[in-house]
């Protein structure tokens, strides 16, 4: 099995250690991981921002860099969703059309393809708050939606952290609710989107929860500048960290 890495330049930049541990939770499952050095951003943030034909060359070269690999994954929903669903800028094209077919988020990957059951290495005896984004729940369907009231209950982030030892989730108020990121919103609607994050940390700061945990690094970077702002004294981690046995 043969991987085209994609690490959203957000991440990249800002949160490096999390693409470390995606490629390393690749590895150790023992998945051969390829990863283009050329590769700059997806085109999301231009087309989220209604600057679609801005994304065209982002989108041209993504296409060049991953269109040769069986699957290509993604430690990141939104990323995961817009390539997925929203990647016109780009002429259509046989490589575009295998690009969309074939890109997973990291949860997708490990849960429906590798199907992985354990991760022995990892340890984390700690109260976790799962936070899956909006793009994860409603794009990509990783987990149900609390609207949609007689479908079954189920969350492919959870079944995945599950499988460490130790860890023990806590339930918080309207779980599925938007954190307030929504990408360039946080921008452009900032006092909204604070507020929406503050509205999430006191749901979850109710449940002393030790850890906000998520699938999403942009929800995470946005949660965390709202608790910076409010004080609380909470600690964040993406998914791919606690399955690589990061931190105990």
């Amino acid at each position: 099995m043969r991987v085209g890495l994609v690490i959203p330049c957000y991440i990249d930049v800002f949160y490096p250690e999390v693409g470390i541990a995606t490629l390393e939770v690749l590895e150790k499952l023992g998945i051969e991981v390829e990863y283009p050095f050329d590769q700059t951003c997806c085109g999301q943030p231009m087309a989220n921002s209604g600057c679609e034909s801005d994304a065209r060359a982002t989108e041209e070269l993504f296409i060049r860099n991953f269109s040769p690999f069986e699957y290509i994954v993604i430690p990141s929903g939104s990323c995961t969703h817009h390539i997925r669903n929203k990647f016109i800028a780009a002429p259509p094209s046989p490589e575009r059309d295998h690009i969309q077919s074939h890109v997973y988020d990291l949860v997708e990957f490990l849960h429906d393809v590798v199907q992985v059951k354990e991760f022995p290495w990892a340890t984390f005896p700690h109260k976790v708050a799962l936070h899956t984004s909006c793009s994860a729940i409603r794009g990509l369907f990783m987990q149900s939606m609390s609207e949609r009231v007689p479908d079954q209950k189920f969350s492919k982030p959870k079944d995945l952290l599950q499988s460490v030892r130790g860890i023990d989730f806590v339930d918080f108020e309207r779980p599925d609710e938007c954190c307030g990121f929504g990408g360039t919103f946080s921008v452009t609607e900032e006092a909204v989107a604070a507020k929406m994050g503050y509205d999430k940390l006191d749901f979850i700061g109710r449940t002393g929860a030790d850890y906000i945990v998520s699938s999403d690094m942009s929800c995470l970077i946005h949660l965390q500048g709202c608790a910076r702002r409010l004080q609380k004294n909470v600690k964040f981690l993406h998914l791919a960290q606690i399955l690589n046995g990061d931190h105990e």
